[in-house]
């Protein structure tokens, strides 16, 4: 996909960089201090950070897998694998399934949570077509060891 801002030939400071990837500057630093990027962040001659358009993908990556529920040691352990360059192909895809098994784990549940919120709201709607307002205030159903 074309950048529709590229980025210039010295890089991005870390301000721009936080406003395109979405994160702040403290989380791109925090990526850097913990081990989660996979090149050296370039920076100038007076120690400032410089983004390259490698650097913002990655830490979107990163941020993707964090927002699915990655634990910081895994991410670090997937960005050494990716450091080390090709041949641990079979580690990184084993540990992208592993995760990925529990994405669907967390998916099923919250699917049943949600399944849940829709049956009761299924009730609180009946309750108010029929005109049963004080109705509203009883359990739709009994409660759990109530009965």
């Amino acid at each position: 996909m074309l950048e529709v801002n590229p980025i210039p030939a010295e890089g991005l400071t870390i301000a721009d960089a936080a406003r395109r990837t979405g994160v702040s500057a403290h989380t791109l630093r925090y990526y850097e201090r913990a081990g989660l990027v996979v090149t050296r962040v370039d920076r100038t001659s007076g120690g400032r950070r410089r983004y390259r358009q490698l650097d913002l993908d990655w830490i979107k990556i990163c941020t993707k897998l964090r927002s699915t529920g990655m634990p910081i040691k895994m991410i670090r352990r997937y960005a050494e694998l990716v450091s080390a360059g090709q041949g641990n192909e079979p580690e990184r895809l084993a540990l992208l399934e592993e995760h990925r098994l529990e994405v669907l784990a967390r998916l099923a549940e919250l699917r049943e949570n949600l399944e849940l919120i829709d049956r009761k709201i299924g009730v609180y709607r009946g309750r108010l077509e029929a005109g049963d307002a004080d109705g509203l205030w009883a359990p739709a159903e009994p409660l759990p060891g109530s009965g």
